[in-house]
């Protein structure tokens, strides 16, 4: 009974640490796809750089391919969106 009372205040530490991962994977992923797609450090052009940041932003890679909306940017945006619901779940 404790754990929903915390939860429900915002306090629920699980909340804050899926935060702070996801964030982190976000963090990495947009990096890995710069490296790739520019060759910063030495690095071969790498076509497909951003395949870290697809299950990051699933479902909506998704959703937005079955309306034809495919482009980097989608695939940069997705992640964000679900930073934002899990940011709200925290702070709920």
């Amino acid at each position: 009974m404790t754990a929903v009372i915390a939860y429900r205040q915002g306090n629920a530490p699980f909340m804050k640490w899926v935060f702070w991962i996801f964030l982190f994977l976000y963090v990495a992923a947009t990096t890995l796809l710069v490296v790739g797609k520019f060759g910063w450090f030495g690095q071969e052009r790498d076509p497909i750089s951003a395949v870290f940041l697809v299950p990051l932003g699933l479902p909506w890679n998704l959703l937005t391919d079955k309306i034809g909306l495919v482009n980097a940017g989608v695939s940069l945006i997705a992640p964000a969106v679900n930073l934002g619901i899990i940011y709200w779940f925290w702070k709920r």
